[in-house]
């Protein structure tokens, strides 16, 4: 399985990072109005907001690789939390762009989503 590349510093993040819980909860209207509600996972999932500011040529190239083989949001990977560093074995991304951002010479950025699957 794949890990989420870490940073020279073997950092995940750099602050300001944001880490959030989610509940997976589905709703159903009938055609009553009255509505049935119900969770659908066993308990919260988790969310980082991942930043990352004047990357090298070689982390930038790393994010790109990582993104390109994980196909997106399409392929699952093992993400370590940047709090706690507990290994998260079931994330996958938000979204399928990555935007790389070249500041100046050997210096970038990009933000990301990472998101907790439940399997």
């Amino acid at each position: 399985m794949a890990t989420f590349p870490s940073l020279k510093t073997n950092a995940v993040a750099q602050y300001p990072a944001t880490k959030g819980l989610r509940f997976q909860n589905q709703t159903l209207r009938f055609l009553d109005g009255t509505e049935q509600r119900y969770r659908d996972s066993a308990g919260p999932l988790h969310r980082w907001a991942i930043r990352l500011n004047q990357l090298d040529e070689g982390e930038m190239a790393a994010l790109e690789t990582f993104f390109v083989t994980s196909e997106g949001a399409f392929a699952s990977f093992a993400f370590t939390d940047p709090w706690d560093g507990r290994v998260y074995a079931n994330c996958s991304l938000e979204t399928d762009g990555l935007d790389l951002t070249a500041v100046a010479e050997m210096s970038g950025g990009t933000s990301l989503t990472v998101m907790e699957n439940r399997g």
